[in-house]
Order: structure tokens, then sequence, then C-alpha cells
């Protein structure tokens, strides 16, 4: 079992409520669509004030299976052109929607002065890998090619994920940086799913959280794959060269059953010369910034992350 005494007591408080309407956390709803409803119920439940300094619109990419969803966000005060942030939301690749990310999408969006592309995708089981890769690419190079009318330097765009949407950020760099284009300038992969093999120490250590826990995120990663073996487009930790990679900022909970793997990517790009921000918060649960946003833990977590979302695209500006 997890030890609990290793959480931070404030984050835990809605955990614990979460953990006695859901005994197990969410992964304990055995069907995925009954998983999905009560996730997004939750999230509904939660009201997102509209932000007066931010504009947003609805748009349409096209990818290999058709209509990709994108929202973008504009700051209204921003000078144009503003750089711009294809945003990937998670959901351990089964869940998740542009929808139930709106609030932290707009809140980046006025806090860092940027341009966002809110992206929805595929998803596992009714669409395994490389589904979701696909729509992230197919939309990230429509935002390219839509900067001008959007108010985005295309010079100047970066990619930011969060779990199953950090791993896609990988995955998305990956691939651009292979194929040539499109030219991604800085990366912030957050607790980004990464390894499919779950055989690190803390993905054995984080059991039963209730957020994101091994048995969970086995069940995952196996509709994810779909009985195929993974490239490093599906599992990002299988790259064999990680050179090249534009610079990154990450961050990660120490309860977080990602740590371990998130640690050894960072450890590569160091040594591939990638430069590269990495946090580990002491009594951090996976998302436990979100799901407990009013604790002090989880404010400091978002200082800091926009700090450093703001340091690497100063850094990308210089080096261009």
């Amino acid at each position: 079992m997890t030890d609990r005494s290793r959480l931070d007591p404030e984050s835990t408080v809605p955990l614990d409520g979460l953990l006695q309407a859901i005994p197990g956390g969410f992964n304990a709803i055995a069907d995925i669509n009954e998983r999905r409803a009560t996730v997004a119920g939750l999230m509904a439940a939660a009201e997102v004030p509209e932000n007066p300094n931010v504009k947003v619109s609805e748009h349409v990419a096209q990818g290999p299976a058709g209509d990709i969803k994108v929202w973008v966000y504009s700051p209204a005060k921003a000078a144009k052109p503003t750089p711009g942030i294809v945003y990937i939301h998670g959901g351990g690749m089964i869940m998740g929607s542009v929808e139930a990310d709106h609030a932290t999408a707009q809140m980046m969006c006025d806090s860092l002065g940027v341009t966002i592309a809110s992206v929805d995708y595929r998803k596992a089981p009714e669409n395994p890998s490389p589904a979701a890769t696909e729509d992230v690419y197919a939309a990230t190079q429509w935002f390219f090619d839509n900067a001008e009318d959007l108010g985005v330097d295309k010079n100047m765009i970066g990619v930011y994920g969060q779990s199953a949407g950090g791993g896609l950020a990988i995955s998305l760099a990956l691939k651009a940086r292979d194929a040539g284009g499109p030219d991604i300038k800085f990366m912030a992969p957050i607790y980004p799913m990464i390894d499919h093999r779950n055989e690190t120490h803390s993905s054995k250590l984080v059991t039963d959280v209730g957020i994101w826990d091994r048995d969970g995120s086995i069940e995952a990663w196996e509709w994810y794959l779909g009985g195929q073996q993974p490239d490093q487009h599906a599992a990002p930790a299988l790259a064999k060269d990680v050179s090249n990679l534009p610079p990154t900022y990450m961050d990660v909970g120490e309860m977080d059953m990602f740590r371990d793997e998130d640690l050894a990517f960072i450890q590569r790009l160091l040594e591939a010369d990638v430069r590269v921000e990495f946090h580990i918060w002491p009594g951090a649960y996976h998302a436990s910034e979100i799901f407990a946003a009013d604790a002090e833990l989880s404010q400091a977590i978002w200082s800091n992350r926009l700090a450093g979302i703001t340091r690497v695209i100063d850094y990308a500006k210089r080096m261009s």
C-alpha cells in the first residue's frame, strides 16, 4: 500500500472525499464509459468563470481520421504576434477532453500571455496508438499553418501537456524532429506518461492513492497499445535518440507513479545536451495541483511552473 504519510496533508483533503464517494478512486470504475462520465461530471460541477482577458474560439483541424476539435485561447492584452503553445490534455490516453481542461488552458493563456491551441484527439480503447499522436501532429501542423491569422509567431511555438498529454508532447517533439518539422521551439511535458513497462520503483510505490495508480495505469497502457509492441511515439521512454529535442521544462510529484520514469528521461535529455529545468515536489501526488487547487503546495507548483515555462520560452527566443 502507498505510504499516505508522505502525501501533503492539505492536498489529501479532497482526495479523501473522492475515496469516500468512490472507494478505490476513478480507476475502480471498471466500465470505461461510466468512468469517463463520472470524471466529466465532476469537472462539469466545478464552475469556470470566463476570463475577460482571454478570447476563446472553436476551430476544426483535419486529421487522418477526420475532424479534430481545437479550442484557441488568445490573450486580449498581449502584443501580437504572441508565442504559441499546443496544449494536449491528459487522461491516460483513455479519458479527457478540451472541455475538461478549459480552466487550465484559460489560466495559462492569461498568465503567460501566449496563444494556446488546445487539441482534442482520439482515445483508446476505441482508437489505440498511433491515433492520438497522429491527431496531435495534424493539429499542430494546422496551428503552424494558421499562425498568422491567429496572431501567433510561428517561429516561437512550443508544446505543453500533462500526464498522457505530457507523453504525447514528447511524442510530438520526436515526430516533428524526425520529420523535419514543424519546428517546435520548446516543450513542457508535465509528469508525463511515457513508459509502458511499469518497472520503476515509483510505479510500484503508488498503488492506491485514488487518482492514477498502478493497476489503472497498466490497464490504460494495454488499451492504448491495443496488443501492439510500442515504438518511441507510443512510449517515448523507448526513444533511442533524444538529442536535438527542444529545451524542456518538467515537474512531477514525489508520490506520482511516473516520478522515476520522468527522472530517467530528464537524465537522458541532460546527457544529450538538451536544456532542461526539472522539479520534484515533495508530498505531491499525480495532478494534485489540479485536484487540490487551493492547497498551498498546489499554489507553489503552479507559480513555479508558470515561471519555468516563461524561462524556457525566453531561452528559446535567445537561441532563435
